[in-house]
Parts: C-alpha cells; sequence; structure tokens
C-alpha cells in the first residue's frame, strides 16, 4: 500500500510557509504522494447543495482556494521524488487544450512525478461560472478523456467531436510519462467506472469515509472488475485509489482532514 497526504491548499491554512512544509516534510518521512483538489466558488446561495454538511453549505475554508496545479509545480520545485497528483480537478471547467499543456509542463518540470485525477463536477454554480452546460455532463467527460489522451499522445492531433473541435496541429510539450500521464476518475456513479473501463484509463479515485460508508466502496470496487472483464480487459490493469477520512478515536495515529475533497491516504 502506498500512501499519500493532501497539502494545505485551502483556508487559512494556506500559505507557501504551509505547502512548502507539508510537502518536504512527507518526502522525507517517506510518503508516496501529496495531492491537491479544486472548488472555483463559495456560493453564498449554493444551487446544489453540498453533500457533507446538514444545510448544504460548503465548508468555509473553501472562501480561499489556492490553484491546484499551480501548487504542484511550486511543490515539484521544492521536492525531489514524492508523487504530485489531483484529486480532483474538474475537466469540464478547463479548455482541454489549456489542461494539457498544463499537465505536461508539470509532468516535465517534476521528472515524471504529475498523476491526473479528474471529477465531472457537481456544482450548478461551478458549471454556471465555467459557462458549460449543467446538461449531458457523461457525454462531455467521455470526449473530454479521448481529446486529453491523443493530444498527450500524438505528435499530429485532430479531433471532431459533439463538444470539442482541434484542427490538424502540434501541440506540445509532451509529457515525459509515456503514452501519457496516468489518468484517474473519480466518481461512484456506474458509468464513471464504465468511463474508466471504456477508455481504458488507469484506473479509479473513491473514498473511504465521510459520505461514502466502506461498504459501498466495496461494492464499486467489486462492480469494477465486473466491467473489466466484460469488456474483456485485465482488471488488474487498473488501479484503485482510496482517499480515507477515518473517524479518529483517542490514540489514533493516523491523521486526517475533515472535507470530502482532500485525500489522506492512497
Amino acid at each position: 500500500m502506498k500512501v499519500g497526504v493532501p497539502l494545505p491548499q485551502a483556508g487559512s491554512q494556506a500559505t507557501r510557509e504551509n505547502v512548502l512544509h507539508v510537502a518536504q516534510m512527507a518526502e522525507s518521512e517517506g510518503l508516496d504522494s501529496i495531492w491537491v483538489f479544486e472548488r472555483l466558488l463559495w456560493p453564498a446561495h449554493p444551487q446544489t447543495p453540498y453533500p457533507a454538511t446538514p444545510d448544504g453549505s460548503l465548508p468555509e475554508e473553501y472562501q480561499i482556494m489556492m490553484d491546484p496545479l499551480e501548487t504542484l509545480t511550486f511543490v515539484s520545485a521544492n521536492t525531489n521524488k514524492i508523487s504530485l497528483g489531483t484529486s480532483v480537478i474538474y475537466m469540464l471547467f478547463h479548455n482541454p487544450v489549456v489542461l494539457v499543456r498544463r499537465f505536461a509542463s508539470l509532468d516535465i518540470l517534476s521528472q515524471r512525478r504529475s498523476t491526473a485525477g479528474f471529477g465531472i463536477g457537481w456544482s450548478k454554480d461551478e458549471f454556471q461560472v465555467s459557462n458549460v452546460p449543467f446538461s449531458n455532463k457523461g457525454k462531455r467527460a467521455d470526449e473530454y478523456v479521448r481529446v486529453l489522451k491523443k493530444m498527450w499522445a500524438e505528435e499530429n492531433v485532430e479531433f471532431k467531436g459533439q463538444y470539442y473541435s482541434i484542427p490538424q496541429s502540434k501541440i506540445g510539450p509532451k509529457p515525459l510519462q509515456k503514452p501519457y500521464i496516468p489518468i484517474y476518475l473519480g466518481g461512484f456513479s456506474p458509468n464513471t467506472i464504465k468511463r474508466i473501463v471504456g477508455n481504458d484509463l488507469n484506473g479509479w479515485l473513491g473514498i473511504v469515509g465521510g459520505v461514502a460508508p466502506l461498504g459501498y466502496v466495496e461494492t464499486i470496487i467489486k462492480d469494477f472488475r465486473i466491467e473489466a472483464i466484460k469488456a474483456n480487459k485485465n482488471a488488474d490493469s487498473f488501479g484503485i485509489i482510496l482517499l480515507a477520512y477515518p473517524d479518529l478515536k483517542e490514540n489514533s495515529f493516523i491523521a486526517s482532514g475533515n472535507n470530502t475533497d482532500r485525500p489522506t491516504l492512497t
């Protein structure tokens, strides 16, 4: 098992000194990875209730949010070997050509240490501010991951889809990891698992604790393997990263954060 921790990129704890301290401490203690996440807004009156709070409001710390990829790029220059992951970036809120280049730059600057964890998004407010329709999210995501892989892996890129189009172009730089940066998808929908298997992505990002009981996670993992077998693919070729939010007791020795967007264990 590999273990990682989140960086303090949100709320009053989000300072240069804290980010640097946690990243370097994690590396010096032999941890495997550090992680960041994304929130675009802290809406005063959210159109979509936040699932982890009784009143549906987002945690106050989300009012301050360092950009995930900017944070990892800074950290990559101040560490040497620890892996750098996003859990998650909401891909539909980003122009795919811009995002693919940002990730490739991180992979080059960090010397092959990046992992791309993506989600579709659930907040109507964030879709609205991104000027992206809330409908057909799944179909957009299917097309998005195909165009990402294409841009990372191919020298001459051309794509004509329902939602995204790229004229024949050269798009660089390319990531050092071949054929592309590892891609993991978060989510508990059966369509998420089908998307991972159907597009030959690297695996699934799940949650243990908080809004996702262990039994539910176990069911998803079983479904994941069944879906792989149905597609005549090796289930063991897909990785699973679990983000753990344990219920801490006295004398516990595993540290955890409070919100359901940040990983503490992989």
